[in-house]
């Protein structure tokens, strides 16, 4: 019997963790209260919305719901050292995904059930975003590949009127020609550039 492919989400779902790890890496103590495009988040408050979201993955790929896990990663789940919290979620995370059989789960989440490799998406295209914002307020280079970009524009424009949510920003107006990148934060109500 063969093996089914793999989704391509569970592919890239790493590659958004590594991109968005590489700029906590480079965090220096004097810039974890910095401000970022999000203009209510510091840099703390994105690796800290991250890590959270990391966390909660293998306790709803393993089958719990929004209100079993409660509110056990509100607040701050950094402590003393953002960076090892990151690291150590991130890895959980990415674990929890590899478990054979975590890609043909439902996952329970506050708006209703969806697959996991729907989750996945979801996961992947959030640190996509966040890894620009954080990679802005660091004032260094993103370094998104097009690959990680073309699935995070795909992804949110699945998503429909974002505005509507509360959670971004309008969607801005875009040049004709507009790289992927750009199309991607103006979606997300950022703008790339001054």
């Amino acid at each position: 019997m063969s093996e089914r492919p793999e989704a391509p989400v569970l592919r890239l779902f790493p590659k958004a963790l590594e991109a968005f790890g590489r700029h906590v890496r480079l965090i220096t103590p004097h810039q974890w209260p910095a401000p970022t495009p999000c203009s209510e988040w510091s840099v703390r408050d994105i690796v800290n919305h991250l890590t959270a979201e990391q966390l909660w993955v293998p306790e709803l790929l393993m089958g719990s719901t929004v209100a079993e896990v409660g509110t056990r990663f509100d607040g701050d789940v950094l402590d003393d050292d953002p960076a090892a919290f990151w690291q150590n979620a991130a890895e959980a995370a990415e674990e929890a995904f590899r478990v054979p059989g975590s890609a043909d789960v439902t996952v329970h989440l506050s708006f209703g059930d969806v697959a996991a490799t729907s989750y996945c998406a979801q996961l992947t295209a959030d640190a996509v975003v966040h890894t620009w914002d954080l990679a802005h307020g660091l004032g260094a280079d993103p370094g998104l590949s097009g690959e990680l970009v073309d699935f995070a524009l795909a992804e949110i424009d699945s998503w429909g009127d974002l505005a509507g949510t509360g959670l971004f920003a309008p969607a801005l107006p875009v040049p004709e020609g507009a790289s992927t990148l750009t199309r991607l934060l103006a979606r997300t109500g950022r703008r790339d550039g001054p």
